[in-house]
């Protein structure tokens, strides 16, 4: 593979969630703010403004999931880890990610089947016209990326066991 593509690749990898992070708060962010300038000012909603608001905040919390995966930021209780050696500490985290992998798989195979049930049966919403299927797929999307960020956790632990790096513990989204 050639060295562009390459950067390309890591710069996606590190920043991918990130970007759809903030794309989707910014759209949150003006659609609320149009909405709210046009019902008190102009005395007139519209039913497209809060179904864009509402969808993108679906999207926003499956991709928050998968970077919550990614940077070990989701909820756990964090003072047991301090009584583990580093490689105990490891091995928790790899049966944590394990356990997380096999409810993941599940989840993602029930999303899915809700999502081709819902495109088979072409339910629009009522205020933007769009197939409802389109946004209940953000369920199985967040699910993929949350499989694709536990196998690069798995593999990283796992890689780990052999090194004597520091246990990985995450960095900030936005600094």
């Amino acid at each position: 593979m050639s060295n562009s593509k390459t950067s390309f690749l890591q710069k996606l990898d590190k920043n991918a969630e990130r970007w759809l992070l903030l794309i989707f708060y910014v759209l949150i962010v003006m659609t609320i703010g149009v909405e709210v300038v046009r019902r008190f000012v102009l005395s007139y909603s519209s039913t497209w403004g809060e179904e864009v608001a509402r969808y993108s905040f679906i999207y926003l919390a499956w991709i928050g999931a998968s970077s919550a995966v990614k940077e070990r930021a989701h909820i756990r209780i964090d003072v047991i880890l301090s009584f583990l050696s580093r490689g105990g500490q490891l091995i928790v985290y790899i049966l944590g990610d394990l356990v997380m992998l096999g409810v993941a798989i599940l989840a993602l195979i029930y999303s899915f089947e809700t999502f081709t049930t819902a495109l088979k049966f072409g339910v629009q919403t009522h205020g933007l016209g769009i197939y409802l299927a389109w946004f209940i797929a953000a369920v199985p999307i967040g699910f993929s990326l949350m499989l694709f960020r536990l196998l690069q956790s798995l593999k990283r632990d796992i890689s780990m066991l052999r090194t004597d790096e520091p246990v990985y513990s995450g960095e900030r989204l936005f600094d």
